[in-house]
């Protein structure tokens, strides 16, 4: 590279962070999800905005030479893997706390009942499909389903709503359901990809990546503990925080040896990092998500942002109708799922909304299938907006609820009465 293919490649770099961070701060600063600041930042930089005003500027500082596109997907990859690497280690400690019976009520209104008419749904879309029809039908049956974790708990906070049994109640279905829902999309991209191409290729990449997942939580732990001696003792927080991310690596790594999703496997590393409860490793864990979550995350999100060409790409029927049936389809399964349990229907309707935040992993899947090939830039589109507009709806909903009575989550016992 050149000098100033180098200055190109830096100045680029550092418009998406500061696009990325400032506008997260002035939507936190407007109580919203962080995240759909730090897509819109992107945007503004895209071929939406400063691609229409400035086109000649925009291909200066993003086109400006053929390896550019390839090192910000670099970025754009490696954000994306500690998104799901910070994800997996506090997934575990956050879904901890479930009840016995709304729990899995909502596992079914929010996974079963929408991943099955998705899948079902899916020739609605089939102009937007791209790739293996099995595989786009896979993706359309997760579209529906998936709910974000990090946007709802950070949701929560804000709200100071965490420790109610309301947001454990959500969490924890959103952890059993989003393990779920990855483990298909990993064998999405693995039919997409031609390591399934019929039935016995499907079971196989199935036992695969659920003998990756069982290897990695039963044996991984087990390897590393019987290093704690040998490696907590004798390393600072600093040396471990390296090896964490070697470790996220080695998963990332040794999937792609064994075709099973990356992003799935990246997931599956935080999973063991938080099998492992030394007190060391909490400063570690924290370390990690500190550096992803203010720098590598917020320029994925803001890459997804700049990706999207809304003057070409948005469909706004394909999207309306997205939105709409997605939502009023897990909607309608949570809120009467959540009623079968004995919830009330007005807090029934809160687990419903709560269960529809799209967030980060709606738009996770949709940069996974967009790249694999499964779905064309105009679903891309669709399923981001999608993320955004569902994540900034479910704020606004438990905000409005708890301005009209500051209570209303703080005693489940009664509120079946509502």
């Amino acid at each position: 590279m050149t000098d100033t293919e180098l200055t190109r490649f830096f100045l680029s770099l550092v418009l998406l962070l500061v696009a990325a961070l400032g506008g997260g701060l002035v939507f936190e600063k407007l109580k919203m999800p962080r995240v759909i600041g730090e897509i819109a930042g992107g945007i503004v930089l895209g071929p939406s905005v400063l691609g229409l005003i400035a086109p000649g500027a925009h291909q200066w500082l993003f086109a400006g030479f053929p390896a550019q596109g390839a090192l910000l997907s670099g970025f754009y990859w490696f954000g994306l893997v500690l998104l799901m690497f910070t994800a997996g280690f506090k997934m575990q400690a956050e879904g901890a706390g479930g009840s016995a019976r709304i729990v899995p009520a909502l596992v079914v209104g929010a996974l079963m009942i929408p991943f099955a008419l998705g899948y079902a749904s899916a020739p609605l879309f089939e102009d937007t499909q791209r790739g293996d029809p099995f595989a786009f039908k896979l993706v359309m049956g997760i579209a529906m389903a998936v709910t974000s974790i990090p946007v709802i708990s950070r949701i929560f906070l804000d709200l100071g709503l965490m420790a109610t049994p309301f947001a454990r109640h959500v969490i924890g279905a959103a952890t059993i359901q989003d393990l779920i829902l990855w483990t298909i999309l990993a064998v999405a991209t693995a039919v997409q990809h031609g390591d399934a191409a019929d039935a016995a290729g499907i079971a196989r990449v199935v036992a695969i990546t659920l003998g990756f997942v069982l290897a990695s939580l039963y044996f991984a732990p087990a390897g590393m503990r019987l290093m704690r001696r040998w490696l907590f003792g004798k390393f600072s927080e600093a040396s471990l925080t390296g090896y964490s991310m070697l470790l996220c690596l080695v998963f990332v790594a040794a999937a792609s040896l064994l075709s099973v999703n990356i992003v799935f496997a990246a997931l599956v590393a935080g999973l063991v990092m938080a099998r492992l409860t030394s007190r060391q490793l909490v400063a570690v864990k924290q370390h990690i998500a500190d550096m992803a979550i203010w720098f590598f995350v917020p320029i994925y999100f803001a890459v997804v942002g700049q990706k999207l060409d809304l003057a070409q790409q948005f469909d706004g029927g394909l999207t309306l109708l997205f939105i709409g049936a997605s939502t009023a389809i897990k909607l309608a399964s949570c809120t009467l799922s959540a009623w079968s349990a004995n919830a009330g229907w007005a807090r029934a309707f809160d687990y419903g909304v709560a269960m529809n935040t799209r967030g980060g992993p709606g738009i996770v899947l949709a940069s996974v299938a967009h790249a694999a090939g499964i779905i064309d830039a105009r679903m891309f589109t669709a399923l981001v907006l999608a993320s955004i507009l569902t994540s900034f709806a479910t704020g606004l909903w438990l905000r409005w609820r708890l301005v009209r009575n500051p209570a209303v989550f703080a005693n489940l016992a009664r509120l079946p009465a509502e």
